[in-house]
């Protein structure tokens, strides 16, 4: 099976029981009741299967991790100096990694079946499979500090699937953890998501943020951004382990030219058809083009760079109140007073959307009285 495995693209192939981590179900209800999930309300839902995998499939005896690498071909921490640009989390700058590992878990799973006799179910991160913990029962890795799987191998840079067996599988030992007294993945969260080692505060994570976060990004945390318009790899990218690690060597997991560091002002001129295009099989396609301009327009709020105002103001009329609200603080931040006035005047006096009312409220140099004008 591991010949067949590495045949068809996995670079990290072990098996586990599904029984083999039966702390998942304390750890995931603690971590649900202290709001950590944020909005991911798909967390809650079949949490029970999440913590354990028989409760997914009843008749599952082993469960196999499999690993693809996904090691980026620049250092991450480059793109966030560029901040005309906008940084594009590493697995994001290149084919959604689903479309691609799925079919090899089913041709993989295929053979298996065939050789066993027996069922299987094949899992990428689309059904409720804690895929960390049981990569690290099954010796692929280990959970570090800031609970991405690291391997010795591959950094922090492999791309988990699993296949679910009725075969009696021999067993691979678990991981160790080999972080020690390393914390440089904590120390370089630009919003501090991490309360303690191994615990992740997913509503301060930037990649929550700019992904899964839905209506306007909170105040506090958007200068922390920097120019992330999709994903962060800060975490990731620091850890001493990936000196091991090498690029994709999956020809469909190569990273695109032109979503390494794009131009903020290109990006912001995108309607939703243009959009489709751009990021067509891609994971930023599937947060939708109105999330994803909310984005650049924070990243052009923290560019200091006054040529992109006008690519703010251009969304001041967008139909979707957190756009609209992005740009609103974009332009407040690189505009002048005299500017942002005329601004407030042809765009600001008629808005219904509390929210947004405050952003022009807020603005720099913009009278406390503006949000009231429309009733005057």
């Amino acid at each position: 099976m591991e010949a067949r495995a590495r045949i068809l693209g996995f670079d990290a192939v072990r098996v586990t029981r599904p029984d083999a981590v039966p702390a998942l179900r304390e750890r995931l209800p603690a971590w649900l009741a202290e709001g950590h999930h944020g909005t991911m309300d798909w967390m809650e839902e079949r949490a029970d299967q999440r913590a354990a995998p028989s409760a997914l499939w009843a008749e599952t005896r082993s469960i196999i991790m499999l690993g693809m690498n996904a090691g980026p071909q620049r250092d991450p921490l480059d793109l966030v100096r560029l901040t005309d640009r906008g940084a594009i989390a590493a697995y994001a700058q290149r084919r959604d990694y689903h479309d691609v590992i799925k079919g090899k878990l089913k041709e993989l799973g295929g053979f298996l079946s065939a050789k066993s006799a027996e069922p299987v179910k094949v899992f990428c991160d689309t059904a409720p499979v804690m895929e960390k913990p049981l990569a690290q029962a099954a010796g692929l890795g280990w959970q570090g500090k800031h609970t991405v799987l690291i391997s010795r191998e591959h950094g922090n840079w492999l791309m988990l699937g699993a296949i679910f067996s009725r075969a009696e599988l021999e067993p691979d030992a678990p991981e160790t953890d080999h972080c020690g007294s390393c914390r440089r993945c904590l120390d370089i969260c630009p919003t501090d998501a991490f309360p303690a080692p191994y615990r992740l505060d997913a509503r301060r994570c930037i990649a929550y943020l700019t992904i899964e976060h839905q209506g306007p990004i909170p105040t506090e945390y958007r200068e922390r951004i920097g120019n992330r318009v999709f994903g962060c790899d800060d975490c990731l990218a620091v850890c001493p382990w990936n000196k091991f690690a090498g690029a994709a060597r999956e020809n469909r997991l190569a990273a695109r030219d032109d979503l390494a560091a794009p131009p903020l002002a290109e990006l912001a001129r995108l309607d939703d058809a243009a959009f489709r295009v751009r990021f067509a099989g891609t994971p930023i396609k599937r947060t939708g083009r109105d999330r994803f301009l909310r984005n650049v327009l924070i990243a052009i709020g923290n560019s200091g760079d006054a040529a992109l105002a006008e690519a703010a103001a251009a969304c001041l009329q967008e139909p979707d109140p957190a756009v609209r609200g992005a740009a609103v603080w974009a332009c407040g931040r690189l505009l002048s007073p005299e500017r942002l006035r005329e601004l407030f005047a042809a765009h600001g006096r008629d808005e219904m959307e509390a929210h947004v009312r405050e952003e022009w409220r807020d603005a720099a140099g913009l009278p406390m009285e503006a949000d009231g004008a429309r009733e005057t």
